[in-house]
């Protein structure tokens, strides 16, 4: 199969935003996505972006994604976080999410930054083999913890 993989662009936006949809619907949240088109574009492309996406191509048609941002730990300074690596879910299996996900990687070690990091649900067994055989360690012993907008309008309505 013939692919390409290369940084996103401003007009791929509708592309990854179909992919995010299609995401949530595997992660049985279909309702969750609140992000637009312009909201990627404006975030991602504008004066201060603050992510930065990597796209598979295949026949001109975005197929994948790796969408990743810096973030500043204060054990190790920079790092950069995945917050999502989506395959189309026909193109599963062809090996464009080791690819991207090579990118990723590659990328980071270009940018020297001391660590990668990212979440994966505890039932995507697939994705959590694929993570541990590549080297990446799995941090049983901490939890991943969110506030929704509701939670900080209550908690500050509270003060």
């Amino acid at each position: 199969m013939n692919y390409i993989i290369r940084n996103a662009r401003e007009q791929d936006m509708s592309q990854v935003l179909d992919l995010i949809q299609e995401l949530a619907t595997f992660e049985k949240e279909p309702d969750a996505v609140e992000v637009t088109v312009e909201e990627l574009i404006r975030e991602g492309f504008g004066e201060y972006p603050l992510f930065h996406c990597f796209v598979a191509e295949v026949e001109k048609k975005v197929v994948g994604i790796a969408l990743i941002y810096y973030r500043f730990s204060t054990w190790k300074g920079r790092s950069i976080h995945l917050e999502d690596l989506i395959v189309h879910e026909s193109m599963r299996g062809t090996g464009l999410g080791s690819a991207l996900y090579a990118e990723v990687l590659k990328y980071a070690k270009s940018k020297g930054v001391r660590r990668v990091e990212w979440v994966v649900l505890d039932w995507n067994t697939h994705a959590i083999d694929f993570y541990e055989k590549s080297g990446a360690k799995l941090l049983k012993d901490w939890y991943l913890v969110q506030m929704d907008q509701e939670g900080v309008h209550n908690f500050v309505a509270a003060l």
